[in-house]
């Protein structure tokens, strides 16, 4: 289970107050993946934060004088600040998307609790916004299962201000930062709520996201593992539980990752074995062929040759 007490998220209108200063300022930063966080660290080695981009986004250390005063107690108010030789770092980053700015864990993402926000996110939030663009029927409830920093509910809640928007995880400091993030956004039909999977929310539903964690992750923290052999039983269980919550007419957004072992996609196979038979019309597509190539030198992936992105959509019938 995360770490509930420790969450840096908690202080939920300080770090509004933070975020607004810093989109005030100008601030904008777009989070890469964590292998090429690191080298762009590497690269760097050594090296003070410059700027707030620096402090924010890079997770670098900083020393006085680098974050406006007024900002600085700010983030002492949140109790954001790590001490660090002589001077200090920031607990947490904030990353900006359409407009809006997200708080999210600092790099490296370590902790048990730690919320996870980068390239899958921005993948994630683009198919939300193409299916509903396409979407002629309404959306009155809608969940995102496993919501982290709240990207996938707060897209659905701009596009469908009259839907309420549960927002469920199982981590504590998730839920702390969504509600950060919905305000920010100015979302107030976005609902944080603790739930494991679907079991804390009742009802069906007309919209259901998700961006589930889909690494088999030795240390099994909560925003990378998937379960299973291979990463991928959190998305089967949001694809069997997500079939049974759909209202009429209802449908679901499943972006993960899947490992392709000797060119056969396992994930793919058991969607198909899944939906023979029933009435759904699903829609299955492969939108990057490689990430987190980094994985496959571990022991866990070394039968498997590449991990995709694949967005996949099913709709019940009306």
């Amino acid at each position: 289970m995360p770490n509930t007490g420790s969450s840096s998220f908690a202080r939920t209108e300080t770090l509004i107050a933070l975020a607004r200063a810093l989109l005030d300022s100008n601030y904008r930063f777009v989070t890469v993946s964590p292998a090429t966080h690191q080298r762009v660290l590497d690269r760097l080695e050594g090296r003070w934060a410059a700027d707030l981009r620096d402090v924010f986004g890079w997770s670098k250390p900083f020393q006085h004088g680098v974050v406006p005063q007024p900002l600085f107690e700010l983030m002492q108010e949140a109790g954001i600040l790590d001490s660090f030789r002589d001077g200090w770092r920031s607990r947490v980053r904030f990353s900006t998307l359409n407009g809006s700015i997200f708080v999210h864990s600092a790099y490296p993402t370590q902790a048990e609790d730690a919320v996870f926000f980068g390239p899958d996110t921005y993948r994630f939030t683009r198919a939300i916004d193409q299916h509903l663009a396409q979407r002629t029927g309404p959306v009155k409830r809608a969940v995102d299962v496993g919501c982290g920093a709240g990207p996938g509910a707060i897209a659905v809640a701009r596009a469908r201000p009259d839907a309420r928007v549960w927002a469920l995880d199982i981590n504590r400091a998730a839920l702390d930062a969504t509600a950060v993030n919905a305000a920010m956004a100015v979302t107030p039909n976005v609902i944080p709520c603790e739930s494991n999977l679907f079991n804390g929310v009742e009802g069906d539903f007309d919209l259901i996201v998700a961006n589930p964690p889909y690494l088999n992750d030795p240390s099994q923290r909560a925003y990378r593992h998937g379960g299973g052999s291979l990463g991928a039983q959190l998305s089967i269980s949001i694809l069997e539980e997500g079939m049974q919550r759909l209202a009429p007419g209802g449908s679901l957004v499943l972006y993960t990752g899947v490992a392709i072992v000797d060119g056969m996609d396992p994930f793919l196979e058991h969607a198909r074995a899944l939906f023979d038979g029933t009435s759904l019309a699903w829609r299955y597509e492969e939108i990057d062929p490689d990430v987190f190539g980094e994985e496959l030198d571990t022991p866990v992936y070394a039968n498997t040759e590449r991990i995709a992105a694949v967005v996949l959509t099913f709709t019940s019938r009306s």
